[in-house]
């Protein structure tokens, strides 16, 4: 059985679906045409039993008188009459030993049995008893055995005879032969129908998994070209399940679609701010290279200018590198380490890395209570990100405000600012001002600070102040008290 399962599994689909309409459509098939015979049976066999009634009536036994005078021990009877005209009927006495009396005009004779010698036994004249049973020639016959009721005469009821059962029979041959052309019109309807749901099965399946079938062709081809840009087409009426999966595989592609062209966007990026440190650090080690190998000493003072702008160098790549990595770090993995957080606990951490890059400037702070979700390190090195843009923006002496109201935190500086036209793009990955490209930095700070408060579920937006300088807004969720622990 275990192996038949077994095969069974490793059918496609489209066969098993056949399989199975077919096998449910035969057993129905089956329990109707079993049902249907059995009750043909019953009805041709309640039709003979019957005819049999009707030829063991007292009055209609006039045969009777035959068959007593064929058995001297048995008295005579008056008012006999012929039953030559039933050819086909088997007549005969049974006595309490199992001794029979057979009519000359019975068809043969039936093989008695104990159920013939308790109808004597019981004597009843209401009750008979019905059974299948065989002639002498084997041949099938269906019986009934009545107690023997002898006519006295016109006007006369009828008597019980002592010790004597009456026993008439019929052949089932014509009933058997209706029963056995029935089971085989059945037969052969309920293969008929078996093969016929059998095939509008496999037609079903196959026009039920043709979706699947592209599904599949769609996969394989992503599978060996790589390329995401397939489509499968959808139906947008349709909502069932393989429409549901079609959407989802579409989703899937133009999501590692838009994951794979991003990557590649990231690698250009990350390649291209890379070459700039590197081509400095390489000129500068040269020179100090070519210096050693010479003999010609390099002054002091262009030594020591290059052995600081190889630090400088080196720390813009550390920097860059560490935001790549953070970059690249997958949600699962952030997931991990998120947890319930004092929000302005977070911003006060960052407000003092702030005020050591920035000495000269005044940061003023206003923060309220507001817990939040997140990972605690990637959210304070958001917010560090958001105040070195703050201070490196700032003049010399400047103010920095900083306020934490109902999750909303507010960064506001009075620089330069941005101009409109690159509002849009401030968050872009390795995006930097024209007017910032002087300055320090990977052009990743803000795609960090996004990318952190999304995943939070909050929302940044940066903005143009009014009187000057720039706004950077950020909304989290949470609330001003922490939740209550599970236990």
């Amino acid at each position: 059985m275990s192996k038949v399962v077994r095969r069974f599994r490793t059918l496609p689909i489209r066969s098993r679906l056949a399989l199975l309409v077919a096998a449910a459509v035969a057993f129905a098939v089956a329990a109707v045409a079993v049902t249907c015979w059995f009750i043909v049976q019953g009805k041709l066999y309640d039709q003979v039993d019957a005819d049999l009634q009707k030829g063991a009536k007292p009055q209609q036994l006039g045969e009777v008188q035959l068959l007593l005078r064929a058995c001297p021990q048995a008295p005579q009877a008056d008012n006999a009459s012929d039953l030559r005209a039933h050819n086909s009927v088997y007549l005969q006495l049974v006595e309490t030993d199992g001794k029979s009396c057979v009519s000359s005009n019975s068809e043969g004779t039936v093989e008695t049995t104990d159920a013939d010698k308790n109808v004597i036994k019981n004597a009843d004249p209401e009750q008979g008893t019905f059974r299948n049973g065989t002639d002498k020639d084997g041949n099938a016959v269906r019986v009934l055995t009545v107690p023997l009721l002898v006519s006295q005469g016109p006007g006369s009821p009828p008597v019980l005879y002592p010790d004597t059962a009456l026993l008439v029979a019929v052949p089932l041959k014509n009933t058997q032969s209706t029963l056995n052309d029935l089971a085989l019109i059945l037969l052969l309807v309920s293969g008929v129908g078996v093969l016929g749901a059998g095939a509008a099965g496999l037609a079903v399946a196959r026009a039920g998994l043709r979706p699947i079938d592209k599904l599949t062709e769609a996969v394989e081809h992503v599978a060996r070209t790589e390329d995401l840009g397939i489509r499968i087409p959808v139906d947008e009426a349709s909502e069932d399940e393989v429409a549901r999966l079609s959407h989802s595989f579409n989703s899937m592609t133009s999501a590692l679609a838009n994951s794979r062209e991003l990557q590649q966007q990231l690698i250009a990026d990350a390649g291209h701010e890379l070459r700039t440190p590197l081509t400095s650090l390489r000129t500068n080690i040269e020179l100090l290279t070519r210096s050693e190998e010479t003999g010609r000493p390099i002054p002091a003072a262009d030594r020591k200018a290059l052995l600081a702008s190889v630090k400088a160098q080196m720390t813009e790549l550390a920097a860059l590198i560490g935001d790549l990595q953070e970059l690249s770090r997958s949600e699962g993995q952030q997931g991990e380490r998120v947890q319930v957080i004092a929000l302005e606990d977070t911003v006060e951490s960052a407000l003092r890395r702030a005020r050591l890059r920035g000495p000269e400037l005044t940061i003023t702070a206003d923060l309220e209570p507001w817990y939040v979700r997140s990972e605690p390190a990637a959210l304070e090195r958001a917010v560090v990100n958001i105040l070195d843009n703050a201070v490196k923006f700032s003049p010399e002496g400047g103010i920095i405000e900083v306020r934490l109201n109902e999750g909303v935190l507010t960064v506001r500086d009075h620089g330069p600012g941005i101009p409109a036209e690159e509002l849009p793009h401030v968050f872009d990955r390795f995006w930097r001002s024209p007017s910032a490209r002087a300055l320090p930095g990977s052009g990743l700070g803000l795609s960090i600070v996004a990318r952190t408060v999304q995943q939070a579920g909050g929302e940044v937006t940066l903005a143009r102040a009014e009187g000057g300088g720039t706004v950077v807004t950020v909304r989290m969720p949470g609330a001003p008290v922490p939740p209550p622990e599970v236990p």
